[in-house]
């Protein structure tokens, strides 16, 4: 089992930037994939960027050029960094990291694909 832990959320402005941050610990494997979603009151859970152990990361079309994912990885411990810009107040969301074990080319943006979730942290973005 893994442990996820979100940080880095807060209240911006428009157009402002924020980095989120997501401390993996526990069966943190090779096999490891890690991803940012979120979800606003009333709307469905969205699907941002993942980021496999390997290396491999995949985005959703809604974040290509405006977000980065990233990882950092540690005995034992993998963070992972999510880097947004030119934020929109439609973005306002409690953000997620998840975790799942799959090959690299399977660490895709779908959320039913990972089962271990973090407790989340809420972005704010006023205009």
């Amino acid at each position: 089992q893994v442990q996820l832990v979100e940080s880095g959320g807060g209240s911006v402005q428009a157009g402002g930037s924020l980095r989120l941050s997501c401390a993996a610990s526990g069966n943190v494997r090779v096999t490891t994939c890690l991803g940012w979603f979120r979800q606003a009151p009333g709307k469905e859970r969205e699907g941002i960027a993942t980021i496999h152990f390997a290396g491999n990361t995949a985005y959703a079309d809604h974040a290509l050029g405006r977000v980065a994912i990233s990882q950092q990885k540690e005995r034992g411990k993998n963070t992972v960094y999510l880097q947004m810009s030119s934020l929109k107040p439609e973005e306002t969301a409690m953000y997620y990291c998840a975790a799942t074990y799959v090959s690299p080319g399977l660490c895709r943006v779908i959320g039913t694909d990972f089962g271990y979730w973090g407790q989340g942290t809420q972005v704010t973005v006023s205009s």
